[in-house]
């Protein structure tokens, strides 16, 4: 889109994302940061949304951006990129890599006082779609009920595949991390449409077939890549010259080792569009799963780096209940009646 045609769009979006998802009020600090590979549109937008509700606004822009993401983007990160990190009341972090899981992060979290949102990669039009094209609160019931079945089914037996030739099966495990809702009390928060699903870590057994990867960056791969994974990921399999990458950020991530299977996910977002581009946008199309690999942050040595591969069209059980049949949720009815009613507010 030109900046002419998507800037009404852009400016509603972002003042949702402000206002209703950031909850920024008069008088606060907030804190944008991004970096050479973000779209200007994006941060201009956002500023400006935090502006109009009276906030007292600074932008940072990271020049190039960070190697890794996670603890291994500390070397890199300013300390002035730091000190503003932590003496801030909403943070939009539009970096990619994004700087959940670096120090700078991690004091921030501790000190209590910071709501902290992961857009990473979320351009111009990503906010306009993820932010502007759904109903929020419609978003957080579904998320809600998505999240309140895989919490009440931990220690369960789950089972994901995909046409792809993905055929894993695992133990749900108890939730955690960042909170799916507007952002009311300090902490870490997510773009609305995706719900995640965690694993007990050496109940993973299977193959995951991904075309896309987040190892260093996000890309589309010249041919897919085949994870195997009994406990930890055994092999890595195909993906062309990816597959060196992933290696090398698998061995980053797991101490030498490649580690675990973190969290699956599943998108639910109704306007979200596969991009191939954009790895926030990609993760919320209904069906499409994030997989993080590694070691997961309450492991001692967890979290300082963090690959994702996202795989389509899952279909998910929970023992013998089909929840996903391709993408689509169809079960319990009342979650599939919800998925069924929650539309693109436009087109």
């Amino acid at each position: 889109m030109t900046q002419a045609g998507i800037g009404p769009r852009l400016a509603r979006a972002a003042d949702i994302l402000a206002r209703d998802m950031m909850c920024i009020a008069d008088g606060e600090s907030v804190l944008v940061t991004a970096d050479s590979g973000t779209d200007p549109l994006a941060v201009q937008a956002v500023q400006d949304a935090a502006y109009r509700l009276g906030a007292k606004v600074a932008a940072i822009v990271l020049a190039p951006p960070v190697p890794f993401q996670g603890g291994l983007a500390d070397e890199y990160l300013p300390d002035h990129v730091k000190a503003a990190a932590g003496a801030c009341d909403a943070w939009i972090d539009l970096c990619m890599p994004y700087l959940a899981g670096s120090g700078a992060f991690d004091d921030a979290m501790e000190k209590g006082r910071v709501r902290y949102f992961l857009g990473a990669d979320m351009g111009a039009e990503g906010i306009v779609r993820l932010m502007g094209g759904a109903d929020l609160d419609a978003m957080f019931a579904l998320g809600d009920a998505f999240g309140d079945l895989i919490a009440n089914a931990a220690g369960k037996d789950c089972r994901i595949a995909n046409a792809d030739g993905t055929e894993i099966r695992f133990t749900l495990g108890k939730p955690e991390g960042f909170a799916l809702g507007r952002a009311t009390a300090p902490g870490g928060y997510f773009v609305p449409g995706t719900v995640m699903i965690y694993p007990e870590l050496e109940s993973v057994k299977g193959s995951v077939v991904t075309r896309n990867m987040f190892h260093e960056y996000y890309t589309e791969l010249a041919e897919p890549m085949t994870l195997e994974i009994d406990g930890k990921v055994t092999d890595v399999i195909g993906g062309g010259p990816e597959n060196k990458v992933m290696r090398r950020a698998l061995a980053r991530a797991g101490n030498g080792e490649f580690g675990y299977v973190v969290h699956f996910t599943c998108g639910f977002h109704p306007a979200a569009r596969y991009t191939g581009r954009c790895f926030i946008e990609d993760q919320r199309v209904a069906g499409y799963n994030a997989i993080g690999l590694g070691l997961p942050f309450w492991v001692p040595g967890g979290g300082e780096n963090h690959p994702d591969c996202v795989i389509s069209m899952q279909s998910l059980w929970i023992e013998v209940e089909r929840i996903l049949r391709d993408g689509a949720i169809v079960a319990p009815p009342k979650l599939a009646k919800m998925a069924e009613e929650l539309r693109p507010v436009y087109l």
